[in-house]
């Protein structure tokens, strides 16, 4: 019987195959020529466990499994086989953390003289790494019990993340606050009692007009989607729009931190129309040109009117802004007239009477400017419109005063309801430099000569379509040298100029402006906020 086999016999015959292991794991067979012995090498030290000649295989098994074990016999111990096992491992595993690498001693070569060496070791530890490896495994998992349990958890939870919160100023996209893709509903509002005096509650309740609601639930998510971003955009400039600061730094801060949260994607999203920052008696379409050095000032009244889109689904809102509280009773006249329009509007309610009623509610207002009392006007030929797909005027206009059309609101249409205000004539004509620009939404094919006229056209068909554009936009987008190729695009037709609408010099105009969605069980305020 050869040496490996006789330690393998041993062992087998004594202990389970676990204690097995780990004896011929940590002991090795020597024969020389006074004998045959079971040794232990331990840090580099070579122990003498057992002399095959002398010793009971039991005696053996228990010496090369416990170095101390003649200690043990001689104070009479009887200590469980089992408790000496765990403290062994727990050396292995220290062996196994340092990997240290045992090597036969020098000393105990030259006490035992010229040898022939079996390791025993080696073979047997590639077989039983794996297995090993488990064992060691199960008993770090019941010594941590509970405390590994609940690290893994915490773990876990670390990954999940939580819906995003917007930061201050504003920078993350409404798309992603908002990630299963539902934005918050707007104000939702029963439709006004017909002529006839039949309550309109009859469509919350209709089935085939919820299941007509449904059906354009994705239109009417877009709609709230550039709603919700032309609300926290605004928020944001009310808390750092003040007196002294430049027309254009206000309008270029506002513009960007509405491309930042509509996420703008060329035509599927972005800025529907420029920034209007309409000064005093200039009650829309301005906007500063590039060079402008208008600054805002302390008596200053401005009009903040700018425009979110989702596929071409428009936001046009605007509100008032002043530092001055003796503009707070135009200011509310205003508001409330708005509100007014927005309470009249409806399914099937004739334009004209929407304006009749706003003219009632403003003109019932009146204003104190430096000792003197004006009566807040209606500025009669600035209304409110319809919203279509990528077209900010779809055809319809909603009046201001009393006498307009006699055409009917339908069911599914939008509409930006907006009030204007003056302490003037209440009226306005064109006035300054131009500086806002729309491509005509119905024109055709025209043939243009100027190759330059052909460049800008391009640029505007990718960038604009037929949305709203300005002087300061094109800019942005690297064209230079532009102003005759603009000019021969509107002499064309191709183009349409909108310049800023004043009335008499020394008088002072407020705006405030609501999209509405008509749809078909109730109407829904979509771009009202906690401001107003």
């Amino acid at each position: 019987m050869s040496a490996k086999e006789l330690l393998g016999t041993l062992t087998a015959s004594v202990l389970p195959s676990k204690i097995s292991r780990q004896i011929m794991y940590k002991c090795r067979l020597r024969i020389s020529k006074s004998g045959t012995f079971i040794v232990r090498i331990y840090h580099n030290r070579c122990y003498l466990l057992a002399d095959l000649g002398r010793d009971e295989p039991s005696a053996m098994v228990h010496r090369a499994l416990f170095p101390s074990a003649a200690v043990m016999e001689e104070a009479g111990s009887s200590a469980p086989l089992c408790a000496a096992v765990n403290g062994e491992a727990d050396a292995e595993k220290k062996k196994k953390r340092k990997k240290k690498k045992s090597k036969t001693a020098s000393a105990g070569q030259a006490e035992l003289g010229e040898e022939c060496e079996v390791d025993v070791r080696k073979p047997l530890e590639q077989q039983s790494l794996e297995e090993r490896e488990r064992e060691e495994d199960a008993e770090e998992d019941g010594e941590e019990g509970e405390n590994s349990a609940g690290k893994k958890k915490k773990k876990k939870a670390k990954k999940k993340k939580g819906p995003k919160i917007q930061t201050d100023p504003p920078s993350v996209p409404i798309c992603e606050l908002y990630p299963n893709g539902v934005f918050p509903v707007g104000q939702e509002c029963e439709y006004p009692p017909s002529q006839d005096g039949r309550s309109a509650a009859w469509r919350m309740s209709s089935e085939e007009k919820r299941v007509l609601d449904k059906a354009s639930e994705e239109v009417w998510n877009d709609y709230r989607q550039a709603a919700e971003a032309h609300r926290q955009v605004r928020q944001h400039v009310r808390s750092w729009i003040k007196p002294g600061l430049s027309m254009i730094e206000i309008c270029e801060c506002l513009e960007e931190c509405s491309r930042r949260l509509i996420k703008e994607n060329g035509l599927n999203a972005g800025l529907a129309f420029p920034t209007g920052c309409s000064l005093n008696n200039c009650a829309a379409h301005y906007t500063p040109n590039a060079g402008d050095p208008t600054v805002l000032q302390y008596d200053d009244v401005c009009k903040i009117d700018f425009g979110t889109h989702i596929n071409g689904r428009i936001i046009d809102c605007a509100f008032t802004v002043t530092f001055n509280p003796k503009y707070d009773r135009l200011l509310e006249a205003v508001r409330d007239a708005t509100n007014t329009g927005i309470k009249c509007a409806g399914i099937d309610v004739r334009l004209c009477d929407i304006g009749e009623s706003i003219q009632e509610v403003m003109e019932s207002y009146e204003v104190e400017l430096d000792g003197k009392t004006y009566q807040v006007k209606p500025i009669r030929n600035l209304n409110g419109h319809s919203i279509g797909q990528y077209r900010i005027h779809a055809g319809k206009t909603v009046p201001i005063v009393k006498g307009g059309e006699a055409t009917r609101m339908e069911e599914g249409e939008a509409y930006a309801i907006e009030t204007f205000g003056s302490t003037g004539k209440g009226v306005v004509h064109d006035d300054m430099d131009c500086s806002h620009y729309m491509k005509n939404f119905d024109v055709g094919h025209v043939p243009i000569r100027l190759p330059r006229a052909k460049h800008l056209l391009n640029v505007v068909n990718e960038n604009f379509d037929t949305l709203a554009f300005c002087r300061r936009w094109l800019d942005r987008l690297g064209e230079s040298k532009y102003l005759m190729a603009l000019k021969n695009l509107c002499d064309l037709g191709i183009i349409d100029p909108y310049p800023p609408l004043c009335d008499a010099k020394g008088s002072y105009t407020a705006q405030y402006e609501h999209t509405i969605l008509l749809r078909p069980t109730c109407k829904e305020v979509v771009s009202r906020g906690d401001d107003y």
